[in-house]
């Protein structure tokens, strides 16, 4: 989504999360079988690879390898800086994301003529581009995880 005001403009974008290879996302549920009405908790589940490793060799299987090999793999130290035990932390979803793209705008030329703001945000991204205009561009990022197998999202604001 997207609305102009004046000298500012604001989009809303929706991300979409998907699990690295051998995890996969889990929302739990409250004893009824329904999403609870408070936040909902996403747990990340290992899966066994062993027959993708054996045939493509790509991945190590999470499930049956020792521990320090695992701690080489990239995705199992993604998921140490995304996680809270066994749960996908938004808090740290959003931190680690605003850092990914404050990086990154520093590598673009645009950097040279527009400043990027980070505005505080625990749940979402947020970011305010500022030209030598004085137009303002904002955007919002809101992360969400697909519901099973379903074409449902839940969004984790």
């Amino acid at each position: 989504a997207w609305r102009v005001h004046e000298n500012r403009i604001a989009y809303c974008l929706l991300v979409f999360l998907r699990p690295p290879p051998g995890h996969s996302f889990s929302l739990e549920l409250d004893t009824t079988g329904q999403l609870p009405a408070g936040r909902s908790r996403i747990r990340v589940v290992l899966e066994c690879m062993c027959s993708r490793e054996q045939l493509l060799g790509d991945i190590l299987c999470s499930l049956h390898h020792p521990e320090d090999k695992l701690l080489r793999d990239q995705s199992s130290s993604l998921l140490r800086t995304l996680c809270t035990g066994s749960y996908l932390d938004v808090e740290k979803t959003s931190g680690w994301v605003q850092q990914l793209v404050r990086s990154a705008w520093l590598l673009l030329p645009q950097s040279h003529h527009c400043q990027l703001t980070v505005l505080p945000s625990t749940q979402t991204c947020r970011f305010r581009l500022t030209s030598t205009s004085k137009m303002n561009i904002c955007t919002e990022m809101i992360f969400a995880v697909q519901r099973g197998s379903s074409d449902a999202y839940l969004s984790l604001e």
